[in-house]
């Protein structure tokens, strides 16, 4: 039996956006690792101490004999690993487990593309150099690719199922309700109140869904809210919101808005970060800059357009197939 990895970036995180992309993976690598051992550790928090890497652990044993480890997508991947409050907790102390790891659909956080030496160190102690890496973006292949690692650009692991077949189903006429989404590391109050403001003089009902851990305390400072209904934080809350009650979704959680596109909502994320600019960019994300609502969410919203999501089944399809051959 082959035995697995799974680097889980969504156990201990503050954001429900990690569920939904680890829970993407589960869908479309099931066929690879579905038939072997699974072990899922969390890259929020260190997997072991430096002095448990030994033949005596059993865990080393198993770290050992696996036959792929998988790191799962997020903004992971940094040009300075060197942090008081890492999003990714490991270090050149603690990194054996992550020996020769595969990235599955990460993206780069930093806007500028220098990585300082001792994140060059720590990612060659981590990333495999024969296996071929799935990134989200150009951008994050370019670099990868300027470090001496191979990669392809397959989308972000939860665009995967976004097909031809599947937009099609979308719908493209604006529905009477709207559920919308806040992210509290990337506030603007003239934005954000405006959004509101739009939301509110558009829709019937307005549904706001916690995706963040500091969305509901930012969400408070805001004016015009006394009618909107509150979602609870969690995937389950808002896929029955998605599927029953006839919305759109319009926000600035990024991995909201590509769920809602995978329950078949039709979807408007605000740009706000590099993630959704560089996905738009290489995948036509139904997007627009937040900083740009006041002149184009009006005439976007209330206008009927198809969701076409440039997904590459083939660059998927030659990323798998490394695993195949194993």
């Amino acid at each position: 039996m082959n035995n697995y990895i799974i680097f889980d970036t969504s156990i201990g995180s503050l954001n429900v956006g990690d569920q939904i992309i680890n829970n993407s993976f589960d869908k479309n690598l099931k066929d690879i690792y579905g038939n072997g051992f699974v072990v899922r550790y969390a890259t929020h928090i260190p997997t072991s101490h430096f002095y448990q890497n030994n033949k005596f652990n059993r865990f080393y044993r198993y770290v050992k004999s696996c036959t792929a480890k998988f790191i799962v997508g997020t903004n992971i991947l940094s040009n300075n690993m060197f942090e008081p409050w890492p999003n990714w907790n490991v270090n050149i102390f603690n990194c054996k487990p992550y020996k020769n790891s595969i990235l599955v659909g990460c993206g780069y956080a930093a806007n500028s593309d220098n990585i300082n030496t001792y994140t060059r160190l720590l990612y060659s102690k981590i990333l495999s150099k024969d296996a071929i890496h799935s990134v989200r973006d150009e951008r994050t292949k370019r670099i990868l690719n300027k470090l001496g690692y191979k990669a392809i650009n397959t989308g972000c692991v939860t665009m995967w199922g976004l097909t031809k077949e599947h937009c099609k189903k979308i719908p493209e006429k604006k529905h009477k309700n709207v559920i919308f989404t806040l992210t509290d590391y990337k506030k603007d109050i003239e934005y954000d109140q405006c959004l509101i403001n739009i939301l509110n003089k558009n829709y019937e009902k307005v549904y706001y869904w916690v995706q963040g851990s500091g969305d509901l305390e930012y969400f408070k400072t805001l004016k015009n809210t006394e009618k909107i209904i509150m979602v609870n934080p969690n995937l389950e809350d808002y896929k029955s919101i998605l599927v029953e009650n006839d919305v759109d979704y319009i926000g600035t959680r990024l991995h909201a808005g590509i769920y809602a596109m995978q329950n078949f909502v039709r979807s408007i994320i605000l740009i706000v970060d590099n993630r959704a600019r560089d996905m738009k960019e290489t995948y036509n994300l139904p997007a627009i800059e937040r900083n740009k609502i006041k002149e184009d969410l009006q005439e976007m919203l209330t206008s009927d357009y198809e969701t076409r999501i440039n997904i590459d089944e083939k660059k998927i399809e030659e990323w798998k197939k490394q695993f195949y051959e194993k």
